[in-house]
Protein backbone atom coordinates (compact mmCIF):
# COMPACT_ATOMS: atom_id res chain seq x y z
CA UNK A 1 0.00 0.00 0.00
CA UNK A 2 1.34 3.43 -0.99
CA UNK A 3 0.24 6.31 1.51
CA UNK A 4 0.46 8.91 -1.31
CA UNK A 5 -2.58 7.46 -3.29
CA UNK A 6 -5.16 8.25 -0.49
CA UNK A 7 -6.35 12.24 -0.52
CA UNK A 8 -8.76 11.91 2.26
CA UNK A 9 -7.93 9.91 5.20
CA UNK A 10 -10.36 9.80 8.02
CA UNK A 11 -8.54 8.53 11.84
CA UNK A 12 -10.54 6.92 14.36
CA UNK A 13 -9.36 7.52 17.71
CA UNK A 14 -7.56 11.01 16.21
CA UNK A 15 -6.94 12.45 20.39
CA UNK A 16 -4.80 9.88 21.14
CA UNK A 17 -0.81 11.35 20.75
CA UNK A 18 0.17 8.83 18.12
CA UNK A 19 -2.52 10.07 15.88
CA UNK A 20 -2.48 13.28 16.29
CA UNK A 21 0.88 13.18 15.47
CA UNK A 22 -0.19 10.90 11.74
CA UNK A 23 -2.59 13.73 11.12
CA UNK A 24 -0.30 16.84 11.48
CA UNK A 25 1.90 14.76 9.17
CA UNK A 26 -0.82 13.72 6.65
CA UNK A 27 -2.14 17.40 6.55
CA UNK A 28 0.75 18.79 6.07
CA UNK A 29 1.38 16.71 2.81
CA UNK A 30 -1.55 17.89 1.55
CA UNK A 31 -4.23 15.43 2.81
CA UNK A 32 -7.69 16.42 4.11
CA UNK A 33 -7.66 14.80 7.41
CA UNK A 34 -10.50 14.30 9.17
CA UNK A 35 -11.57 12.16 12.62
CA UNK A 36 -13.52 10.73 15.02
CA UNK A 37 -13.18 10.43 19.21
CA UNK A 38 -14.82 10.64 22.25
CA UNK A 39 -16.12 13.82 23.64
CA UNK A 40 -13.26 13.93 26.77
CA UNK A 41 -10.70 16.57 26.06
CA UNK A 42 -6.74 16.22 25.87
CA UNK A 43 -3.81 18.27 24.89
CA UNK A 44 -4.29 17.14 21.55
CA UNK A 45 -7.42 18.84 20.84
CA UNK A 46 -5.34 21.97 20.74
CA UNK A 47 -3.13 20.96 17.97
CA UNK A 48 -6.11 19.35 15.91
CA UNK A 49 -7.83 22.60 16.15
CA UNK A 50 -4.87 24.58 14.69
CA UNK A 51 -4.29 22.42 11.79
CA UNK A 52 -7.80 22.89 10.71
CA UNK A 53 -8.56 19.05 11.27
CA UNK A 54 -12.40 18.25 11.10
CA UNK A 55 -13.06 15.86 14.34
CA UNK A 56 -16.35 14.30 15.28
CA UNK A 57 -17.08 13.69 19.20
CA UNK A 58 -18.70 10.40 19.31
CA UNK A 59 -18.53 7.50 16.83
CA UNK A 60 -21.26 7.28 14.40
CA UNK A 61 -21.96 5.51 10.99
CA UNK A 62 -23.79 9.21 9.90
CA UNK A 63 -20.09 10.47 9.90
CA UNK A 64 -18.51 8.10 7.58
CA UNK A 65 -21.68 8.44 5.27
CA UNK A 66 -20.80 12.60 5.99
CA UNK A 67 -17.38 12.27 4.96
CA UNK A 68 -16.78 9.51 2.32
CA UNK A 69 -13.00 8.72 3.02
CA UNK A 70 -10.49 7.34 0.39
CA UNK A 71 -8.96 5.33 3.67
CA UNK A 72 -9.48 4.47 7.61
CA UNK A 73 -6.35 4.26 9.74
CA UNK A 74 -7.84 3.58 13.44
CA UNK A 75 -5.92 3.97 16.95
CA UNK A 76 -5.68 0.30 18.31
CA UNK A 77 -7.20 1.74 21.62
CA UNK A 78 -11.09 1.28 19.38
CA UNK A 79 -10.51 -1.09 17.94
CA UNK A 80 -12.98 -3.79 19.25
CA UNK A 81 -16.64 -3.45 18.39
CA UNK A 82 -16.03 0.07 16.90
CA UNK A 83 -18.94 1.31 14.97
CA UNK A 84 -17.41 3.48 12.21
CA UNK A 85 -14.65 0.56 11.89
CA UNK A 86 -17.07 -2.44 11.44
CA UNK A 87 -18.84 -0.17 8.98
CA UNK A 88 -15.12 0.55 7.07
CA UNK A 89 -15.21 -2.95 6.73
CA UNK A 90 -18.61 -3.49 5.74
CA UNK A 91 -17.96 -1.19 2.84
CA UNK A 92 -14.78 -2.32 2.00
CA UNK A 93 -12.87 0.85 2.66
CA UNK A 94 -9.11 0.34 2.89
CA UNK A 95 -8.05 -0.11 6.48
CA UNK A 96 -4.45 0.39 8.48
CA UNK A 97 -4.22 0.54 12.27
CA UNK A 98 -2.45 3.05 13.69
CA UNK A 99 1.32 1.09 13.84
CA UNK A 100 0.65 -0.28 10.42
CA UNK A 101 0.52 3.44 9.16
CA UNK A 102 3.43 4.28 10.98
CA UNK A 103 5.09 1.48 9.64
CA UNK A 104 4.32 2.61 5.92
CA UNK A 105 5.87 5.80 6.63
CA UNK A 106 9.02 4.12 8.05
CA UNK A 107 9.53 3.03 5.05
CA UNK A 108 9.63 6.48 3.66
CA UNK A 109 13.18 7.18 4.07
CA UNK A 110 15.89 5.88 7.05
CA UNK A 111 13.94 5.29 9.90
CA UNK A 112 15.48 5.75 13.57
CA UNK A 113 13.46 4.26 16.51
CA UNK A 114 13.41 4.99 19.89
CA UNK A 115 12.54 2.20 22.10
CA UNK A 116 12.47 1.15 25.59
CA UNK A 117 10.26 0.81 28.79
CA UNK A 118 11.86 4.34 29.57
CA UNK A 119 13.30 7.89 28.30
CA UNK A 120 11.29 7.11 24.37
CA UNK A 121 8.96 10.54 24.28
CA UNK A 122 12.21 12.69 25.67
CA UNK A 123 14.36 10.97 23.11
CA UNK A 124 12.71 11.04 20.25
CA UNK A 125 12.19 14.54 20.48
CA UNK A 126 15.73 15.50 21.54
CA UNK A 127 16.99 13.20 18.40
CA UNK A 128 14.94 15.10 15.96
CA UNK A 129 15.18 18.40 17.60
CA UNK A 130 18.84 18.18 17.13
CA UNK A 131 18.83 17.01 13.60
CA UNK A 132 16.67 19.26 12.67
CA UNK A 133 19.43 21.85 14.02
CA UNK A 134 22.24 20.07 12.39
CA UNK A 135 20.40 20.80 9.08
CA UNK A 136 18.53 17.28 8.13
CA UNK A 137 15.37 18.74 8.25
CA UNK A 138 14.12 15.52 10.01
CA UNK A 139 10.22 13.60 10.14
CA UNK A 140 9.55 13.49 13.64
CA UNK A 141 6.75 11.12 15.51
CA UNK A 142 6.73 12.19 18.95
CA UNK A 143 4.31 10.55 21.79
CA UNK A 144 3.73 14.30 23.36
CA UNK A 145 3.44 17.78 22.04
CA UNK A 146 6.82 19.79 21.16
CA UNK A 147 6.59 23.33 21.87
CA UNK A 148 9.31 23.50 19.47
CA UNK A 149 8.20 21.90 16.69
CA UNK A 150 4.45 23.35 17.46
CA UNK A 151 2.84 19.84 17.69
CA UNK A 152 3.74 16.24 18.29
CA UNK A 153 4.85 15.86 15.33
CA UNK A 154 7.22 17.74 12.96
CA UNK A 155 7.40 17.08 9.05
CA UNK A 156 10.70 17.21 7.28
CA UNK A 157 12.10 17.04 3.57
CA UNK A 158 15.38 15.29 4.35
CA UNK A 159 15.76 11.16 4.61
CA UNK A 160 15.80 10.93 7.98
CA UNK A 161 12.77 9.75 10.07
CA UNK A 162 12.57 9.55 13.70
CA UNK A 163 9.70 7.49 15.34
CA UNK A 164 8.60 6.93 19.31
CA UNK A 165 8.85 2.99 19.10
CA UNK A 166 5.92 1.87 21.00
CA UNK A 167 6.27 -2.12 22.55
CA UNK A 168 2.67 -2.68 23.44
CA UNK A 169 0.94 -4.88 21.51
CA UNK A 170 3.88 -5.21 19.37
CA UNK A 171 3.26 -1.94 17.76
CA UNK A 172 6.96 -1.67 16.73
CA UNK A 173 7.42 -4.80 15.06
CA UNK A 174 5.20 -3.03 12.03
CA UNK A 175 8.54 -0.46 11.91
CA UNK A 176 11.64 -1.00 9.18
CA UNK A 177 14.40 0.61 10.93
CA UNK A 178 17.91 1.37 9.98
CA UNK A 179 18.67 1.99 13.69
CA UNK A 180 17.23 1.85 16.74
CA UNK A 181 17.93 3.78 20.02
CA UNK A 182 17.38 0.97 23.18
CA UNK A 183 17.11 2.98 26.39
CA UNK A 184 15.75 0.50 28.92
CA UNK A 185 13.82 -2.73 29.45
CA UNK A 186 12.08 -3.13 32.66
CA UNK A 187 8.23 -5.17 32.66
CA UNK A 188 5.70 -2.94 31.76
CA UNK A 189 2.18 -3.58 30.29
CA UNK A 190 0.84 -6.52 31.98
CA UNK A 191 -2.79 -6.76 30.55
CA UNK A 192 -0.42 -7.36 26.79
CA UNK A 193 2.75 -8.93 27.82
CA UNK A 194 1.88 -11.96 30.46
CA UNK A 195 5.10 -13.04 31.71
CA UNK A 196 8.51 -10.32 31.70
CA UNK A 197 10.53 -13.18 29.39
CA UNK A 198 7.25 -12.31 26.81
CA UNK A 199 7.97 -8.46 27.29
CA UNK A 200 11.84 -8.95 26.75
CA UNK A 201 10.84 -11.57 23.22
CA UNK A 202 9.35 -8.57 22.37
CA UNK A 203 12.51 -6.30 22.61
CA UNK A 204 14.79 -8.86 21.34
CA UNK A 205 12.35 -9.00 18.00
CA UNK A 206 12.48 -5.67 18.08
CA UNK A 207 16.54 -5.59 17.19
CA UNK A 208 16.57 -8.19 14.75
CA UNK A 209 14.57 -6.20 12.42
CA UNK A 210 17.95 -3.34 12.42
CA UNK A 211 19.82 -4.84 8.69
CA UNK A 212 23.44 -5.23 9.03
CA UNK A 213 24.37 -1.97 7.95
CA UNK A 214 22.22 -0.43 10.16
CA UNK A 215 23.31 0.02 14.09
CA UNK A 216 21.45 -0.10 17.76
CA UNK A 217 22.47 2.42 20.50
CA UNK A 218 22.15 0.74 23.76
CA UNK A 219 21.96 1.69 27.43
CA UNK A 220 24.54 -0.82 29.00
CA UNK A 221 23.65 1.05 32.46
CA UNK A 222 20.59 -1.66 31.78
CA UNK A 223 21.89 -5.23 31.69
CA UNK A 224 18.65 -6.51 30.24
CA UNK A 225 19.46 -4.12 27.06
CA UNK A 226 23.19 -5.33 26.98
CA UNK A 227 22.01 -9.08 26.99
CA UNK A 228 19.30 -8.07 24.53
CA UNK A 229 21.81 -6.33 22.36
CA UNK A 230 23.70 -9.52 21.67
CA UNK A 231 21.01 -10.69 19.70
CA UNK A 232 21.43 -7.93 17.12
CA UNK A 233 23.77 -8.05 13.67
CA UNK A 234 24.83 -4.85 13.13
CA UNK A 235 27.19 -2.31 14.76
CA UNK A 236 26.06 -1.92 18.45
CA UNK A 237 26.73 1.86 19.95
CA UNK A 238 26.81 0.96 23.83
CA UNK A 239 26.53 4.60 26.52
CA UNK A 240 25.84 4.63 29.85
CA UNK A 241 26.80 6.57 33.16
CA UNK A 242 28.79 3.75 34.09
CA UNK A 243 28.86 0.98 31.69
CA UNK A 244 29.55 1.54 27.78
CA UNK A 245 31.72 3.25 24.78
CA UNK A 246 30.18 6.28 25.42
CA UNK A 247 30.06 7.78 29.05
CA UNK A 248 28.61 10.31 31.08
CA UNK A 249 30.66 9.75 34.22
CA UNK A 250 29.30 10.36 37.54
CA UNK A 251 31.72 10.81 40.56
CA UNK A 252 30.29 11.35 44.27
CA UNK A 253 27.73 13.71 44.56
CA UNK A 254 25.82 15.79 47.07
CA UNK A 255 22.19 16.51 46.53
CA UNK A 256 22.77 19.68 44.18
CA UNK A 257 25.95 19.01 42.15
CA UNK A 258 28.28 16.20 41.40
CA UNK A 259 31.08 16.40 40.10
CA UNK A 260 30.69 15.94 36.48
CA UNK A 261 27.19 16.66 36.27
CA UNK A 262 26.07 19.66 38.34
CA UNK A 263 23.02 22.04 38.03
CA UNK A 264 24.15 25.62 36.80
CA UNK A 265 22.15 28.23 36.28
CA UNK A 266 18.96 26.30 35.29
CA UNK A 267 20.67 23.77 33.13
CA UNK A 268 22.48 20.64 33.68
CA UNK A 269 26.36 20.32 32.66
CA UNK A 270 28.37 16.85 32.29
CA UNK A 271 31.47 15.79 30.32
CA UNK A 272 31.48 13.40 27.97
CA UNK A 273 33.41 10.56 27.00
CA UNK A 274 34.31 8.14 24.26
CA UNK A 275 36.54 5.30 25.73
CA UNK A 276 38.79 7.14 28.27
CA UNK A 277 38.85 9.92 25.74
CA UNK A 278 36.54 13.53 26.42
CA UNK A 279 34.44 14.44 24.20
CA UNK A 280 34.33 17.68 26.17
CA UNK A 281 31.47 19.45 28.16
CA UNK A 282 27.65 19.15 27.15
CA UNK A 283 24.89 21.18 28.47
CA UNK A 284 20.87 20.01 28.28
CA UNK A 285 18.29 22.12 30.02
CA UNK A 286 16.44 19.19 31.40
CA UNK A 287 17.59 17.59 34.90
CA UNK A 288 17.93 14.15 36.16
CA UNK A 289 20.26 11.74 35.70
CA UNK A 290 17.87 10.27 32.98
CA UNK A 291 18.02 13.15 31.40
CA UNK A 292 21.79 12.97 31.15
CA UNK A 293 20.98 9.59 29.48
CA UNK A 294 18.86 10.22 27.09
CA UNK A 295 20.91 13.33 26.40
CA UNK A 296 23.56 10.88 25.86
CA UNK A 297 21.91 8.55 23.69
CA UNK A 298 21.20 11.39 21.33
CA UNK A 299 25.18 12.49 21.22
CA UNK A 300 26.20 9.16 20.51
CA UNK A 301 23.69 8.57 17.94
CA UNK A 302 24.17 11.87 16.16
CA UNK A 303 27.98 11.55 15.94
CA UNK A 304 27.27 7.54 14.67
CA UNK A 305 25.01 9.83 12.00
CA UNK A 306 28.43 11.42 10.76
CA UNK A 307 27.71 15.06 12.62
CA UNK A 308 30.57 16.94 14.70
CA UNK A 309 30.80 16.69 18.12
CA UNK A 310 30.85 20.80 18.63
CA UNK A 311 27.65 21.15 16.34
CA UNK A 312 25.84 18.63 18.64
CA UNK A 313 26.52 20.13 21.40
CA UNK A 314 25.36 23.89 20.12
CA UNK A 315 21.96 21.69 19.01
CA UNK A 316 21.72 19.98 22.24
CA UNK A 317 22.13 23.14 24.42
CA UNK A 318 19.00 24.72 22.65
CA UNK A 319 16.29 21.69 22.95
CA UNK A 320 13.85 22.65 25.36
CA UNK A 321 11.47 19.07 26.22
CA UNK A 322 8.53 17.81 25.79
CA UNK A 323 5.16 18.93 27.26
CA UNK A 324 4.07 16.70 30.31
CA UNK A 325 8.11 15.69 31.03
CA UNK A 326 9.23 17.57 34.31
CA UNK A 327 7.11 20.23 32.62
CA UNK A 328 7.22 23.66 34.88
CA UNK A 329 3.42 24.42 34.54
CA UNK A 330 3.68 27.44 36.04
CA UNK A 331 4.08 29.58 39.43
CA UNK A 332 1.47 30.93 42.16
CA UNK A 333 1.96 32.52 45.26
CA UNK A 334 5.54 31.19 45.30
CA UNK A 335 4.14 27.67 44.42
CA UNK A 336 5.66 25.81 41.56
CA UNK A 337 3.52 23.14 39.84
CA UNK A 338 4.95 20.65 37.97
CA UNK A 339 3.39 18.18 35.49
CA UNK A 340 5.40 14.85 34.53
CA UNK A 341 3.73 11.69 32.64
CA UNK A 342 5.53 9.30 34.79
CA UNK A 343 3.56 5.98 35.52
CA UNK A 344 5.82 3.49 36.03
CA UNK A 345 7.60 3.36 39.20
CA UNK A 346 10.85 3.60 38.15
CA UNK A 347 9.88 6.64 35.70
CA UNK A 348 7.93 8.06 38.99
CA UNK A 349 11.54 7.39 41.43
CA UNK A 350 13.91 8.96 39.16
CA UNK A 351 11.21 12.05 38.20
CA UNK A 352 11.28 12.86 42.19
CA UNK A 353 14.89 12.20 42.38
CA UNK A 354 15.48 15.18 39.83
CA UNK A 355 13.19 16.74 41.47
CA UNK A 356 14.99 16.70 45.01
CA UNK A 357 18.00 17.56 43.21
CA UNK A 358 16.44 20.67 41.68
CA UNK A 359 14.69 21.75 45.13
CA UNK A 360 16.62 20.25 48.12
CA UNK A 361 15.17 22.28 50.61
CA UNK A 362 11.36 22.90 49.27
CA UNK A 363 8.11 20.81 50.11
CA UNK A 364 7.25 18.33 47.80
CA UNK A 365 3.96 17.47 46.88
CA UNK A 366 3.44 13.80 44.39
CA UNK A 367 0.27 13.59 43.20
CA UNK A 368 -0.10 10.42 41.70
CA UNK A 369 -2.76 8.98 39.31
CA UNK A 370 -2.09 5.31 38.86
CA UNK A 371 -2.42 4.18 35.28
CA UNK A 372 -4.37 1.11 34.33
CA UNK A 373 -5.58 -1.73 37.20
CA UNK A 374 -3.39 -4.50 35.30
CA UNK A 375 -0.17 -2.37 35.93
CA UNK A 376 -1.47 -1.38 39.17
CA UNK A 377 -1.90 -4.94 40.23
CA UNK A 378 1.26 -5.97 38.68
CA UNK A 379 3.86 -3.55 39.97
CA UNK A 380 2.17 -2.47 43.21
CA UNK A 381 5.57 -3.53 45.56
CA UNK A 382 7.33 -1.45 42.98
CA UNK A 383 4.93 1.65 43.18
CA UNK A 384 5.70 1.72 47.15
CA UNK A 385 9.45 2.28 46.95
CA UNK A 386 9.13 5.33 44.67
CA UNK A 387 8.08 8.12 46.85
CA UNK A 388 10.71 8.43 48.82
CA UNK A 389 11.61 11.86 47.70
CA UNK A 390 8.24 13.28 48.25
CA UNK A 391 7.25 14.86 51.10
CA UNK A 392 3.38 14.49 50.86
CA UNK A 393 1.60 12.02 48.14
CA UNK A 394 -1.85 11.68 47.44
CA UNK A 395 -2.86 9.36 45.54
CA UNK A 396 -6.10 9.43 42.91
CA UNK A 397 -8.64 6.72 41.92
CA UNK A 398 -6.81 4.33 39.17
CA UNK A 399 -7.44 5.77 35.45
CA UNK A 400 -8.40 2.73 33.42
CA UNK A 401 -6.96 2.34 30.08
CA UNK A 402 -10.08 2.06 26.87
CA UNK A 403 -9.53 -1.28 27.13
CA UNK A 404 -10.14 -1.80 31.37
CA UNK A 405 -12.56 0.04 33.30
CA UNK A 406 -12.58 -1.89 36.83
CA UNK A 407 -10.05 -4.08 38.77
CA UNK A 408 -8.62 -5.97 41.65
CA UNK A 409 -6.36 -3.42 42.85
CA UNK A 410 -7.56 0.12 44.38
CA UNK A 411 -5.29 3.49 44.92
CA UNK A 412 -6.55 2.61 48.79
CA UNK A 413 -3.93 -0.53 48.77
CA UNK A 414 -0.92 2.25 47.66
CA UNK A 415 -1.83 4.52 49.98
CA UNK A 416 -2.43 2.02 53.06
CA UNK A 417 1.03 0.41 52.11
CA UNK A 418 2.86 4.18 51.89
CA UNK A 419 1.20 4.67 55.35
CA UNK A 420 2.56 1.73 56.75
CA UNK A 421 6.00 2.80 55.99
CA UNK A 422 5.83 6.17 57.35
CA UNK A 423 4.67 8.28 54.81
CA UNK A 424 2.38 10.81 54.56
CA UNK A 425 0.20 9.55 52.03
CA UNK A 426 -3.62 10.76 51.53
CA UNK A 427 -6.22 8.85 49.06
CA UNK A 428 -8.53 11.76 47.19
CA UNK A 429 -10.66 9.94 44.38
CA UNK A 430 -11.23 13.18 42.47
CA UNK A 431 -9.78 15.71 40.40
CA UNK A 432 -11.45 18.71 41.98
CA UNK A 433 -11.17 17.24 45.47
CA UNK A 434 -7.57 17.06 45.05
CA UNK A 435 -7.26 21.10 43.76
CA UNK A 436 -9.92 21.88 46.70
CA UNK A 437 -7.53 20.21 49.61
CA UNK A 438 -4.49 21.74 48.04
CA UNK A 439 -5.95 24.93 48.02
CA UNK A 440 -6.08 25.15 51.51
CA UNK A 441 -2.52 23.24 52.05
CA UNK A 442 -0.26 24.30 49.92
CA UNK A 443 1.90 27.37 51.06
CA UNK A 444 4.91 29.67 49.40
CA UNK A 445 8.30 27.63 48.56
CA UNK A 446 6.23 24.61 47.65
CA UNK A 447 6.68 22.43 44.77
CA UNK A 448 3.55 20.46 43.69
CA UNK A 449 4.35 17.49 41.08
CA UNK A 450 1.31 15.54 39.57
CA UNK A 451 1.98 12.19 38.26
CA UNK A 452 0.39 10.02 35.79
CA UNK A 453 -0.85 9.26 31.92
CA UNK A 454 -4.19 10.24 32.49
CA UNK A 455 -5.39 13.90 33.28
CA UNK A 456 -3.91 14.46 36.90
CA UNK A 457 -2.24 17.52 35.13
CA UNK A 458 -5.65 19.30 35.61
CA UNK A 459 -5.21 19.28 39.32
CA UNK A 460 -2.34 22.03 38.21
CA UNK A 461 -4.31 23.50 35.84
CA UNK A 462 -7.17 24.19 38.88
CA UNK A 463 -4.75 25.67 41.09
CA UNK A 464 -3.40 28.42 38.68
CA UNK A 465 -6.57 29.53 37.99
Amino acid sequence: MNLNDYKKIYMIGVKGVGMTALAEIFNSRGKEVVGSDTEEKFFTDEILKKRGIKVYEGFNFANLEAEKPELIIYSTAYAENNLELAMAKNKNIPILSYPEALGLISKEGECIAVSGTHGKTTTTAMLGFVLAELGADPTVVVGSAVPQFGGNARVGKGRNIVVEADEYQNKFLHLDPLGIILTSVEYDHPDFFKTENDYILAFQDFIKKIPRDGFLTACFDDKKVEEISKDASCEIISYGLNNGEWQARLRQTTARQAKNIKLEGGETIFDVFKGNVSQGTFKTKLFGNHNVLNALAVVATASQLGYRLEDIKRALGGFLGTVRRFEIKGEIDGITIIDDYGHHPTEIRVTLKAAREKYPENRIWCIFHPHTFSRTKALLSDFIQSFDDADKIIVLDIYGSAREKIGEVHSRDIVEVLKKQGKDALYLGTIPEVVDFLSEEVKSGDVVITMGAGDVWRVGEGLLK
